[in-house]
């Protein structure tokens, strides 16, 4: 069985799951063959894999730190269908059973603002506004995300649905990031573009341990090859510099990894063989 939580020094680690979704396969791994990534994942008869909508949330014992919100319960029915959508109970739930309620949160964090990351950061009224459900929470976000969701592409317009995030600054919840900033003591956001221009990931440190949550950068353990990058990326290049980047670090300093998209680990770690980053589930 997956870990699904575990200790760093005093602080708490929860891995949790909004459910679960399916995208292209061939569109998740780029320009590599399928003849080469099926090996790792299986497709569905649409030729898409599962996914899943993980969060982590993170008890340093003063504050309360939830990184992602999943996809919400208010995703429109034709993206629930054509996404095949499976969240039975949600991430509200699966606080609910840690003992963690809404209100308890002090920080979110979303990597970036695409809208199976950042979904659940509202909920729909009877009256039809949208409200931050974090109601108590800041959320962390980097400003050239922010300004990115504001005026997406019309190649990325379809995964920034303003909904999840305007509330946010309408309600004075809104932090902007401008590079490397501490959200609390042991809890660190750091800028890593590739997926999105102000995508970010997240440090976790204690007691000279480090779990490292990859947001997309990495977004699961079939991803670990160096070649293997979504096209979903709007810069892969640097997508594939930043993997090298922090996957040697990983190795070296012995990092637990956390994957944002994995539907059956949410930690692990990271081994060279053959001269390949090789992921080694906990």
């Amino acid at each position: 069985m997956s870990l699904n939580h575990l200790f760093l020094g005093k602080f708490k680690i929860y891995g949790l799951r909004d459910g679960f979704f399916y995208l292209d396969g061939g569109a998740m791994f780029g320009v590599v063959p399928k003849v080469l990534w099926q090996k790792k994942y299986p497709v569905d008869k649409e030729n898409r894999i599962k996914l899943g909508l993980n969060s982590l949330l993170i008890d340093t014992g003063r504050s309360l730190v939830l990184i992602e919100t999943g996809a919400g319960v208010d995703l429109k029915q034709k993206m629930v269908e054509y996404y095949s959508l499976e969240r039975k109970q949600g991430l509200i739930y699966a606080l609910g059973n840690v003992g963690v309620g809404v209100d308890d949160i002090d920080y979110v964090i979303n990597t970036h603002l695409h809208f199976d990351h950042c979904g659940g950061n509202t909920v729909k009224k009877e009256s039809g506004e949208f409200v931050p459900v974090y109601s108590q929470a800041k959320y962390i976000i980097q400003k050239v995300e922010w300004k990115t969701a504001l005026n997406p592409s019309a190649r990325d317009k379809p995964s920034y649905l303003p909904q999840y995030f305007r509330p946010l600054k309408e309600n004075g919840l809104l932090q902007l990031e401008e590079g490397i900033s501490e959200v609390t003591k042991g809890v660190e956001v750091i800028p890593v573009s590739g997926h999105t221009a102000g995508h970010q990931c997240v440090k976790i440190y204690a007691e000279d341990q480090v779990i490292f949550f990859l947001g997309d950068l990495i977004p699961t353990s079939a991803h670990i090859n160096l070649p293997y990058i979504m096209s979903y990326d709007l810069y892969p290049i640097e997508t594939l510099k930043n993997k090298d980047i922090y996957l040697k670090q990983a190795v070296e300093e012995e990092w637990i990894i956390a994957l944002n998209h994995d539907p059956d680990y949410f930690f692990g770690r990271v081994a060279m063989k053959n001269d390949n980053y090789n992921f080694i589930p906990l």
